[in-house]
């Protein structure tokens, strides 16, 4: 069976108008978009399931199983958007999936909406066509844009277990892309005694530790960078300060008891993590002392980069393709950030390729858009992808 371009184009149309941003003040989630996936699911013949990772957020899993002895196979998404900020910014309606001149636009067109649908008429295609070896999973999963808590309850549940290669679906601009950065996120408090300004000397300000802690980082960052050169397909490592917090409500004549930030790590293949922490803490430790002020340190979330290699099954099967489909060589490429696959792959072992329609760099950004002709495209490579994969049998096993 044939992509079925039509109704993919409609379906993605569907999903972006859903305004699927994780906001508890507006009521905003995931659900709606888990339901519209479920029901379409449910219309071509599959069995999904619904597990709740939090209130109002569901992951939708399905299995499609081709029949004949194979492997197993991933396509995985994820359901939710990152809010659409600013409306002047804006030329179109967000959540409108308006069409002009082949470019659907709105919030998620290209990250990754346009992606979800496209595995999806990817799955129903190969699975209309008759037997196939192995199975197909696709999971649609919530919170990627947040702390990814869909892909870790995906990982928990035990759903990753038997998955011997993942294709993510995001946008990547028609690169293969099969190592993508790690990424730390750390809190650093510094606790001192609030004062009058007028008398600094009655308190323990703990400002100037956060400063000397935040002049510290680019020292440690340039080390990093020496000791881990850049890497050909993700860059340099980078430590970046994001916030910065102290004496809420803002009093200009009160010294604050408290002062925090925020440093987002960003890392590539050979960076140990855990000492990453550990000289943050060390850093953290000696600009408290210096100023007469405690301080702690916590690790909000800890995503180690991963490499798939280029010749595993999955990565050859994806450029192989990419270019059956596209008449162009397969281009490998890296991930900047992190997705949903760094979970998949760090926390159960699998190989995983991050491949999608859409710009690289559109994600986020007011006026996002995809290609309608690329949408098409793309699913016609996730078909062919998964054909060569699940057919290269027990070579394809990861066990």
């Amino acid at each position: 069976m044939d992509i079925d371009a039509e109704a993919l184009i409609a379906f993605t149309q569907q999903l972006v108008r859903i305004p699927s941003v994780h906001d508890p003040a507006t009521g905003r989630s995931e659900e709606p978009v888990a339901h519209l996936v479920a029901a379409t699911m449910r219309e071509w013949g599959w069995s999904p399931m619904l597990e709740e990772v939090a209130p109002g957020r569901p992951n939708v899993i399905c299995t499609i199983d081709g029949g004949l002895p194979g492997p197993t196979l991933l396509f995985e998404g994820h359901s939710d958007v990152v809010t659409e900020g600013d409306l002047s910014g804006w030329a179109v309606d967000p959540f409108g999936a308006t069409i002009v001149d082949g470019r659907l636009y709105g919030r998620g067109a290209a990250d990754m909406k346009g992606g979800v649908a496209a595995m999806l008429f990817a799955a129903r295609a190969l699975a209309a066509a008759g037997p196939f070896p192995g199975r197909l999973r696709v999971a649609v999963l919530v919170d990627e844009e947040g702390l990814m808590l869909g892909a870790k309850d995906f990982v928990a549940r035990g759903h990753a277990d038997d998955v011997d290669a993942a294709i993510c679906c995001e946008p990547e601009a028609g690169e293969v892309c099969h190592v993508a950065k790690g990424a730390l996120r750390i809190h650093v408090t510094f606790t001192g005694a609030m004062a009058h300004g007028a008398m600094p000397h009655q308190g323990r300000n703990p400002l100037p530790a956060l400063a000397t802690f935040v002049n510290g980082l680019a020292p440690f960052q340039d080390e990093l960078q020496t000791t881990h050169p850049t890497d050909a397909y993700l860059g340099d490592v980078y430590l970046t300060p994001t916030v910065l917090r102290a004496g809420e409500p803002v009093q200009m004549n009160v010294i604050p008891a408290a002062a925090e930030v925020w440093v987002d790590v960003r890392t590539i293949p050979g960076v140990d993590h855990d000492q990453v922490v550990a000289r943050l803490d060390e850093l953290a430790a000696k600009a408290a002392s210096a100023h007469d002020v405690e301080h702690g340190l916590d690790v909000i979330d800890d995503r180690p980069a991963v490499h798939t290699p280029s010749d595993a099954p999955i990565t050859r099967s994806m450029l192989a393709a990419h270019e059956d489909v596209t008449g162009e060589p397969g281009r490998l490429g890296g991930v900047p950030g992190a997705t949903d696959g760094t979970v998949i792959t760090s926390r159960a072992g699998v190989p995983s390729i991050v491949y999608g329609p859409g710009g690289k760099w559109i994600a986020h950004q007011a006026d996002e858009f995809v290609e309608v002709a690329e949408l098409v495209q793309s699913a016609e490579v996730y078909r062919r992808a998964a054909e060569r994969f699940l057919s290269l049998g027990d070579v394809a096993r990861r066990r």
